[in-house]
């Protein structure tokens, strides 16, 4: 089957707003004005509510593929209800002092807490995961360092506003609080990165960067009902100078079926990363129905498998890659594709694997392959004591393994039209009571494995400061075991769901509609 399928035109979610462009300049402690209208769908970043009645119908179902993504996220350390935040009123990525590590496995924490929350309705872990942002919310004043600044407030910013998100409508969460944090101290930083690049060649800096800004900006966008920053990252992704835009990003197509990424002739680990990223703001803007994912004759799969394809061992075609760097635009050039860190297992695969494969029914045979064998996704900390250890929110196999949407009689599954997400999910303040019980996904393989995560920058930074931390290297837990640990883990709890009640949870007074 081919890869090709045209974008389809969803749900026109963009009403009458206009980009925000190249005219926007805030200071640190400025914000844009919140647009109240139209409203986003909430929850609405990487999760809907329809995902969470999906996942809780499987794992009531006994399905073997999520019941280990359950074990996965359950068994780690960042998941436990007995988490304590250590806040910090500045936090530095880059250069001296740099202590971001304890934000970030804070923000993980938050995440992983909410998940679990969400998903069995235990409320302990959704104290946890309230505490947590409320006290960074009211600690966190400042996020600095040199050039790597820029990476922390668009991974941290991105992954901050998702985990907020799961939170919406919790008993004491300060929603406005957080909103207010992502707006007056990551957005900022976002815009400046996303209009000047640090003052650098637009070319300068690798796909990672602005990519990991414009997620940020998006998920910032939707969390706050803002719809011109959510256009924003929109815009850029179809039509931005730089080079996380689709087309630089990917810019060549090898034989209309393969996208040669932009990092691949520096290295596997980010690139592989910008797979991760990509796949986050093209699974958000879904989810605000808006179709990324079909861009450019479904130009992000080609890059996937592309990817996917050279990580699994095979050969792939490689055009010379030239760009200008540092501040001069001095050329440079790449003339082979990078084996450094090859066959790095990340926990990016399976939001990719379930949009195109399962969700659209095309064959992707290299991410299809990729999926396999990283299943199943663990998260933060899995992949890697340092920082590229939680470059990914992860989980993804618990997350997003749907079953494959059937064709209609007589038509090839690669050229049948896409079926639609559900174009409005009501805002929820708590797991659903009521999930249906839908068929079982075949078992599929389960296992852990190892990698190397790669991690920090390698850019220059104008200050002359050092910008970046060496790549570090973990093993991922094992799974033995993980069906009978979800299944005693999940089963009670699921159990008792089945009694609980959403409106146990009704949004606090200050609560932002």
């Amino acid at each position: 089957m081919s890869l090709s399928q045209g974008s389809i035109n969803r749900r026109q979610v963009l009403l009458g707003a206009g980009a925000v462009g190249a005219g926007v300049a805030i200071g640190l402690n400025a914000a844009p004005a919140v647009a109240r209208a139209p409203r986003f769908a909430h929850p609405g970043l990487l999760h809907t509510s329809e995902d969470f009645d999906r996942i809780r119908a499987k794992l009531a179902a006994g399905d073997a593929v999520v019941t280990a993504g359950w074990a996965r996220l359950a068994g780690n350390g960042r998941s436990q209800s007995s988490w304590k935040p250590r806040p910090l009123s500045t936090v530095v990525r880059g250069g001296t002092g740099q202590n971001y590590p304890q934000f970030y496995l804070d923000v993980h924490a938050a995440y992983q807490n909410a998940l679990r929350w969400r998903i069995a309705g235990d409320t302990a872990h959704g104290d946890t995961a309230r505490d947590i942002f409320n006290i960074w919310s009211q600690s966190l004043t400042t996020v600095t360092g040199n050039a790597d600044r820029f990476l922390a407030a668009g991974i941290y910013g991105y992954q901050f506003a998702n985990a907020a998100e799961l939170m919406r409508g919790y008993d004491g969460f300060d929603l406005v609080r957080a909103q207010d944090l992502l707006m007056k101290v990551f957005y900022p930083l976002n815009d400046d990165f996303l209009r000047r690049h640090n003052g650098a060649c637009i070319t300068n800096y690798w796909a990672n960067w602005d990519l990991c800004t414009i997620a940020s900006i998006m998920a910032i966008g939707i969390l706050c009902d803002d719809r011109p920053l959510f256009d924003r990252a929109v815009d850029y992704l179809r039509t931005g100078a730089g080079n996380g835009a689709f087309r630089n990003a990917i810019p060549f197509v090898h034989g209309g079926e393969l996208g040669q990424w932009q990092e691949s002739g520096r290295d596997q680990g980010h690139t592989v990363m910008g797979i991760g990223l990509m796949g986050t703001v093209c699974e958000m803007a879904w989810n605000q129905g808006v179709d990324l994912y079909g861009y450019d004759d479904n130009r992000f799969l080609k890059g996937a498998e592309y990817v996917a394809r050279y990580n699994l061992g095979k050969d792939v075609p490689f055009t010379n890659y030239k760009w200008g760097h540092h501040t001069t635009c001095a050329p440079r050039e790449q003339t082979t594709v990078s084996a450094a860190s090859r066959g790095q297992l990340r926990p990016v695969w399976e939001v990719v694997y379930n949009h195109y494969v399962q969700r659209r029914g095309l064959s992707a045979p290299n991410v299809t392959a990729m999926a396999a064998r990283v299943r199943t996704e663990g998260g933060g900390g899995d992949y890697g004591p340092n920082s590229g250890g939680y470059d990914q929110l992860g989980f993804g196999t618990l997350l997003f393994t749907r079953d494959r949407t059937p064709a209609p009689a007589g038509t090839p599954a690669a050229t049948r039209s896409p079926a639609a997400p559900a174009s409005a999910h009501a805002t929820s303040a708590g797991p659903s009571a009521s999930a249906p019980i839908r068929s079982v996904l075949p078992t599929r393989p389960t296992g852990s494995a190892s990698g190397v995560a790669a991690t920090g920058s390698e850019e220059f930074d104008l200050s002359g400061q050092p910008s970046g931390l060496e790549p570090g290297t973990g093993t991922i837990v094992g799974l033995a075991g993980a069906t009978a640990v979800a299944a005693t883990i999940g089963g009670a709890l699921l159990l008792r769901l089945r009694y609980r009640r959403a409106a146990d949870h009704r949004p606090p007074p200050n609560h932002r509609r």
